[in-house]
């Protein structure tokens, strides 16, 4: 035990005195930070340029119905298509937006003309205008008035309430559960695969130097895997643990300067939804950012946080005892293709069968990919935030503690018949007789 907690140590303090350690831990929250941040500044900042747009309308239907936004102004021309366009993109660096009369009575057609890519929140605003006016012109043509049509419109609000066994009822939004359980599914495929990748890398190095000939004169090979496997194991829990605790001070950060700032972005948001033709009244921001708290309240980020160390620790150990029996297997990383593949399609198949686990995460492929060792660390951590009996949680963490015992026997026999073992090419049925051998 004591020579497991030397190598434990020694894979500890090496790995996280690399400089390659240090930068990916201060710029990994920079960048999660970012993802955060950067979108509203990036709108706000994009939309900060006013926008000139020269209206030639051929048919009159929509003389001044284009109104003014903060950064969109709209202006009418009335001279030929090609002096317009001229005037407009060369001459004043403006768009052009051109109706033609049509063959028709209804203008359904038109043309937009720039210099550069106008933006997604001038198209929709234009179609939308349009659209309402001509929609307008229809009904007032068949008798009907607009304003009857507009009145009987209504919005649905359809809130989702879940029911425990315990008859309390939390609010629940389909949306953000959608979020985070495509985010937490996501991160753990990418640590798995990061630091298992680290173990691989690193028997195959060990091996390769002949390093590994004067360490298992000292220790035995399964202290010297489990060593290597549980070392890198710390260090990729101490680097997320170091992640959320610095993106969560640097978003804290950026919103107290954000804060005390102005509200621009706060209007940029309500413009571009006026924009896309939502209604956008007084209180929908306030019930929206009510409704998402609430949300946000039901999840229960206790569980969550520690099911995601859990399984991350789970699915890494089970997949890095695997990959270092493949290292100890092999010669040099060309070799590995052959074997990594088979191991790595569970993972990847968890991965592909999100979309079925996010839209019916009570199904019965749901809960036996969940139960399945090796799919349960990327399908269980999707279920969790649509809520999952503590029942099949504990029997999906009991049997990932299994398939990690049977799978660290056999990468053992692997690992310690194929560490000393060089220059000989490596098959399925050669493993096959390391696995049969006593």
């Amino acid at each position: 035990m004591n020579k497991i907690l030397l190598i434990i140590q020694r894979e500890y303090l090496t790995r996280v005195k690399k400089k390659s350690f240090i930068v990916m831990t201060i710029v990994g929250p920079i960048l999660m930070a970012a993802m955060i941040i950067l979108p509203a500044f990036l709108a706000n900042w994009s939309d900060a340029t006013e926008k000139r747009i020269a209206v030639l309308d051929e048919t009159g239907w929509f003389f001044e119905k284009f109104q003014n936004e903060d950064n969109i102004k709209f202006y009418h021309v009335f001279e030929g298509l090609e002096e317009e366009k001229k005037q407009a993109l060369n001459v004043k660096g403006d768009l052009l937006l051109y109706i033609p009369l049509p063959e028709l009575n209804v203008p359904v057609n038109a043309e937009l003309f720039s210099t550069k890519q106008p933006g997604l929140n001038v198209t929709s605003y234009i179609k939308s205008t349009m659209k309402q006016i001509v929609e307008n012109k229809k009904l007032l043509a068949s008798g009907i008035d607009p304003e009857i049509i507009k009145s009987a419109k209504v919005d649905i609000n359809l809130v989702s309430i879940k029911v425990d066994e315990g008859g309390i009822e939390k609010k629940s939004n389909t949306e953000v559960e959608v979020g985070l359980s495509i985010f937490a599914g996501i991160m753990i495929y990418f640590f798995i695969f990061m630091f298992g990748a680290q173990v691989l890398k690193g028997v195959i190095e060990e091996k390769s130097n002949r390093i590994v000939e004067v360490i298992i004169s000292s220790v035995k090979p399964f202290q010297l895997m489990m060593g290597k496997i549980v070392g890198i194991a710390l260090v990729g829990l101490t680097q997320f643990m170091l992640w959320i605790v610095l993106t969560l001070i640097i978003v804290g950060i950026v919103q107290v300067m954000f804060m005390s700032g102005d509200s621009s972005t706060i209007e940029m948001m309500g413009t571009q939804s006026a924009m896309m033709g939502q209604v956008n009244d007084g209180g929908s921001q306030m019930d929206a950012m009510m409704m998402i708290s609430e949300t946000l309240g039901s999840v229960n980020f206790m569980v969550m946080t520690l099911s995601f160390i859990f399984y991350f620790l789970g699915g890494y150990l089970l997949y890095a005892s695997l990959f270092a029996a493949i290292g100890g297997a092999v010669d040099n990383d060309a070799d590995t293709q052959q074997f990594m593949l088979p191991v790595s399609i569970p993972l990847i198949l968890a991965v592909a069968m999100s979309g079925v686990i996010i839209n019916q995460p009570d199904s019965s492929l749901a809960f036996w990919m969940s139960m399945i060792p090796f799919t349960s660390p990327i399908t269980m951590m999707m279920r969790i935030p649509f809520g999952v009996p503590l029942w099949e949680i504990l029997l999906s963490m009991g049997l990932l503690v299994a398939g990690f015992i049977f799978s660290t026997w056999v990468a053992g026999k692997i690992y310690k018949t194929g560490i000393l073992m060089y220059g000989k090419k490596i098959s399925y049925g050669v493993i096959w007789k390391w696995l049969s051998t006593r």
